[in-house]
């Protein structure tokens, strides 16, 4: 499965390469960010944007209220991947 994360652009690393600092959950990665500029939005305005990072490219641009809700989804995930674990950890220990 692949999976996408919502993280918000901080800084521009690299305007040559399309390199920017994005924040994904307070962790600061160098993420690509070809596939979210262009003639319309260029990257000297993508500071302040929310993207969608999957294998370190920002794959798509989100507004705000859609990667909240993303990440509270993946919150719940890893809330339920920690019952699971702990379900299993009870079943092999009986």
């Amino acid at each position: 499965m692949c999976l996408g994360i919502p993280g918000q652009i901080t800084e521009l690393v690299d305007l040559e390469f399309l390199v920017a600092k994005v924040d994904i959950g307070g962790v600061k990665r160098d993420v690509i960010i070809t596939c979210v500029v262009d003639d319309e939005h260029p990257a000297e305005s993508c500071v302040g944007d929310w993207v969608l990072v999957h294998a370190g490219f920002a794959m798509s641009r989100l507004d705000e209220e859609e990667a909240a809700r993303t990440l509270a989804l993946l919150a719940e995930l890893g809330d339920m991947q920690a019952e699971i674990d702990l379900m299993r950890q009870v079943e092999t220990s009986t």
